[in-house]
């Protein structure tokens, strides 16, 4: 490992570019922005294909539930591990690897007729896609070395991939008919093959990045004890430097809190907004365009103000977004709230990653991003699994306290659980922009201390 100091000063001192699309001029940046937008356009067209094999194999909701656990998982059980090995191999290499791991694995998908074969062959392309992730973020700042281009970067990172999402959603549906067109070829065969196509052109485009040589590079064996102690070095330096711990715990918290608007949006906006089983796709809409908009002002207002305070801004307005959108009665102000609260979210997301490829050194950057994506699916799936049964909790605590309702004066203010419940989650999102505030004003410790 390099004596370098893990961790840089400064983060703040660099204002963000004013023209975000100049970081298309960096050497190296297309190859890698085109690799990334092929790869998670391919994964929304493979999931949806994905899904609906496993509805068609067992013909039960369970078997879709245990697919996405298995998506899930890897990131719980070895993303640490992950980080670790990243932060020692040749990252172009891993991501090439993976790349074509990948490709192979989805070659073979559509031939299995089991469950527990999608299971295991989703397990294992989520493994490779956990080396991916982390690598590509790791690499980001050795290509992009301006760090004031770091946040233009990071957006178009973002736009690739959530952005692809509705263009992955059309794709998958045409591809039924050009299944028909070419002899009664299954559409979800065929969407599996188109995504297994993205990963190989994703392996080409890395395959041309020109990366300087590191140690990494040297192919040396790694011993595991070796291994275990990178992990712990890894986890010690989050811990104890208080500027990464600070990031993490707000995009931790509003993960937990901000999350709870998935699973009990459909319920809000039909219950609270009054708008019917259609408008939480409206919702959803306003959300994607807020986070697009809030990015973009983002990118171009930012230049004075310091990434962490941008960080714990994004937060606390994400969660006061939750508040305000739940206490409407009506969509059209719903609407513009959800728009803010998407805002938030956007800018909380790039600002943080910013922040952390800014100032965390490269020989510790992979097990930083490899700990940040574990915390980010577990969070994911305590806010998708808790929120509902805390609904349902108050929804029955308060029919049976004041029948479902509380009078303000003459005014008749309706309580279901899942108003309630979003309540709280934006109060826990708020905390969490504030405690991660308080944590980032502490000193850092000193060079060589972070790891202790």
């Amino acid at each position: 490992m390099s004596d370098q100091a893990p961790f840089i000063s400064g983060p703040d001192r660099d204002p963000i570019p004013p023209a975000p699309w100049r970081v298309f001029k960096v050497p190296g940046f297309m190859p890698l922005f085109g690799a990334q937008f092929a790869s998670s356009l391919g994964d929304w067209i493979g999931l949806f294909a994905i899904l609906a094999i496993a509805k068609d194999v067992s013909n039960s909701a369970t078997a879709v539930g245990l697919v996405m656990v298995a998506r899930m998982l890897p990131g719980f059980l070895f993303a640490p591990l992950g980080g670790a090995l990243i932060d020692r191999w040749n990252r172009k290499t891993v991501m090439v690897s993976a790349d074509i791991g990948r490709a192979a694995l989805l070659a073979t998908l559509p031939f299995w007729d089991s469950i527990w074969g999608l299971v295991i062959l989703s397990f294992a392309i989520e493994m490779l896609t956990l080396l991916w992730g982390p690598a590509k973020d790791a690499t980001l700042p050795n290509i992009v070395k301006d760090p004031g281009q770091l946040a233009s970067a990071n957006s178009l990172g973002l736009v690739a991939a959530f952005g692809t999402f509705p263009i992955g959603a059309i794709m998958f549906a045409a591809l039924a008919g050009i299944g028909s067109a070419l002899g009664g070829l299954k559409q979800e065969s065929l969407a599996i093959w188109v995504d297994g196509g993205t990963f190989l052109l994703s392996a080409f485009l890395i395959s041309r990045l020109r990366l300087e040589a590191h140690e990494r590079s040297t192919g040396k064996r790694i011993p595991v004890a070796q291994t275990w102690l990178d992990i712990k070095e890894g986890l010690g330096f989050i811990r104890s430097n208080p500027l990464v711990r600070g990031v993490m715990i707000g995009l931790a918290g509003g993960l937990i809190g901000g999350g709870a608007i998935v699973p009990l949006g459909p319920t809000v906006a039909d219950e609270v907004l009054h708008g019917g089983s259609a408008a939480f796709g409206l919702l959803m809409t306003a959300l994607g365009v807020g986070a697009a908009t809030g990015v973009i002002t983002l990118l171009a207002f930012q230049r004075r103000l310091p990434r962490q305070t941008v960080v714990v801004l994004a937060v606390v307005v994400t969660g006061a977004s939750i508040i305000a959108v739940t206490s409407m009665s009506s969509l059209l102000p719903g609407f513009v709230l959800v728009g803010l609260l998407g805002a938030g979210a956007g800018c909380g997301y790039v600002s943080g990653f910013t922040l952390l490829q800014e100032s965390v050194a490269d020989d510790m950057r992979g097990r930083t991003f490899g700990t940040l994506y574990t915390i980010v699916r577990l969070c994911l799936l305590i806010s998708l699994t808790i929120w509902p049964f805390i609904a349902g909790a108050l929804n029955a605590i308060f029919e049976h306290a004041v029948s479902g309702k509380v009078h303000l004066g003459s005014v008749g203010v309706a309580l279901p659980g899942s108003r309630v419940a979003l309540w709280l989650g934006g109060a826990f999102t708020i905390f969490s922009g504030l405690a991660a505030q308080r944590r980032m004003r502490r000193p850092a410790p000193a060079p060589g201390m972070e790891a202790t």
